[in-house]
């Protein structure tokens, strides 16, 4: 008799925690449905209106304890379901990766984040880091997926590039009417697509012991050492 496979949730969660640290709860019971989503965007105010219809997260801290919500939209299942990146990655499930990757990368981070004794969670720097490490986290879960289908399980600087061109320069930070999301989204992006081009230098274990200091800074240490990679008069763009 065979073991149900894995759900894709599930092996992403497994894939982030072996590279940083269990959060120690399974964050596929975190999963809401379109009601909740609504009521809780509500509850989030006018800047939630310009969030993504397809997936977001809600944080919340309460009685010492953080509350998570994950939601996926039924059509996002759907396209995963239909195109499972599991099963090869393409420009028909990439974007629907993309995102379904990024919700469970700001929940664990979130999760950990608490874990460590931060509670200012909804503060705009931390906002930011949640972008900014979704952005690096999702581009090497997205090289793991690439190299998986290729011989010797080599990525090559193309992959690279349709990679980054999916992740951050479809990316429009215009699209946000607010001010502080189109700031928020424009530098994270800029911030992560900089960082990643210095972490595509590195071998695979000189990138983990990289990767697993840089979460440990807080956003502003973060923005400063990508601006230093970057050398004298560095700037992001």
């Amino acid at each position: 008799m065979t073991s149900e496979r894995p759900t894709l949730f599930s092996e992403i969660q497994r894939l982030f925690e072996r590279t940083y640290a269990s959060v120690g709860i399974n964050l596929e019971e975190c999963l809401i449905d379109k009601a909740r989503c609504g009521q809780l965007s509500r509850l989030a105010g006018a800047q939630a209106r310009e969030l993504s219809e397809l997936a977001r997260t809600f944080l919340r801290t309460a009685d010492g304890r953080l509350h998570v919500g994950i939601y996926y939209s039924r059509w996002l299942i759907e396209q995963l379901e239909r195109h499972d990146p599991r099963t090869g990655l393409s420009d028909r499930n990439i974007r629907s990766l993309i995102t379904f990757v990024e919700e469970i990368n700001h929940a664990l981070h979130a999760a950990l984040a608490f874990q460590n004794g931060q509670r200012e969670l909804a503060s705009e720097d931390f906002a930011r880091d949640l972008e900014l490490q979704a952005g690096v986290d999702t581009y090497l879960v997205l090289l793991l997926f690439v190299a998986f289908f290729r011989k010797a399980q080599r990525v090559s600087a193309a992959d690279r590039r349709w990679l980054k061109f999916h992740l951050f320069a479809r990316h429009d930070p215009n699209a946000y009417r607010d001010p502080n999301l189109r700031g928020r989204y424009l530098e994270t992006t800029q911030l992560a697509a900089a960082y990643t081009r210095h972490l595509d230098t590195l071998n695979g274990l000189r990138r983990l012991e990289e990767i697993r200091s840089f979460r440990a800074l807080p956003y502003a240490s973060k923005k400063a050492h990508i601006l230093a990679l970057l050398g004298p008069g560095g700037k992001v763009g």
